[in-house]
């Protein structure tokens, strides 16, 4: 493997994530306090909005079992790395692996930023029917979560389309949406995928897939009560929508940054080692 950093600046990026992954696990009064409002006014919603989220819900579960509708092109994302290549050529993450650090930040920044300003606009156009829109709303939403995680999946070097990196893209999805005892619990789920022994309970939580998306769904509570009054909710439906790809993209960077910098530490190891 062509080294592009050196031991000690891996290092000091391992310590950046692991300082924020302390950071998420202090949770505020208020994200608790946002989560009510789902429950109270869930009673309150009309039968057609529930079936429309329940329907969300069911494509997530196909997408973690199958890849569903929301799979993304491997090859778009691909040519952005190396675009003057012949598109005949045969495609090989492990190249993109092997890039530096930065290339790969720069690409899941950019991501991050095309993503969250979809989102803002899809927020403020579902935003301006009131809380009926929310039906349209919540599987928009979805769909440009997991479109951003499995770009970001790419731009470290891993494949989306393979069931184990699904279930790391939904753990990536409920981290972003979790209070503090969930975001204990995923960190330790999601370790073993940093070290590469995918453990028998991971991969049965294939099973628990609904769970993690009534999670992210709860998170909706305030927006729900922003959405009770149409026009308004244009502006708390694109700011919110815009916080959400933020904090999802994020967890994508940082989980997927996380496991390249461990390999990257390991081959150098190794290569430190055979010298």
């Amino acid at each position: 493997m062509t080294r592009t950093e050196d031991i000690n600046t891996l290092k000091l990026e391992l310590r950046l994530i692991e300082q924020w992954e302390k950071d998420q696990k202090d949770l505020f009064f208020w994200e608790k306090l946002g989560r009510l409002p789902f429950a109270i006014l869930d009673r309150l919603t009309p039968k057609f909005i529930q079936d429309k989220i329940g329907l969300a819900l069911d494509e997530l579960g196909s997408y973690v079992q199958s890849g569903g509708r929301y799979l993304i092109s491997k090859e778009q994302m691909y040519r952005k790395f190396f675009p003057n290549e012949d598109r005949d050529s045969e495609m090989d993450l492990n190249r993109i692996g092997q890039l530096p650090l930065s290339r790969m930040d720069e690409m899941a920044n950019s991501i991050t930023k095309s993503s969250s300003n979809t989102a803002t606009v899809q927020g403020a156009t579902t935003g301006i029917g009131g809380i009926f829109t929310l039906a349209i709303d919540i599987p928009l939403l979805l769909g440009i979560s997991i479109k951003a995680l499995q770009e970001i999946a790419i731009s470290y070097g891993y494949d989306p389309t393979e069931k184990s990196e699904r279930i790391f893209i939904v753990k990536c999805l409920q981290f972003s949406s979790s209070d503090i005892v969930g975001k204990k619990a995923i960190l330790e789920d999601l370790a073993a995928f940093h070290s590469n022994e995918q453990s028998a309970q991971v991969m049965s939580q294939l099973q628990g897939w609904r769970e993690v998306m009534l999670t992210y769904r709860d998170n909706f509570g305030w927006k729900k009560i922003a959405q009770l009054i149409p026009i308004a909710g244009i502006l708390f439906g694109a700011y919110l929508n815009r916080s959400t790809l933020q904090d999802v993209t994020e967890t994508g960077r940082m989980m997927y940054r996380k496991r390249r910098i461990l390999e990257k530490l390991n081959a150098v190891e190794a290569d430190e080692q055979g010298s």
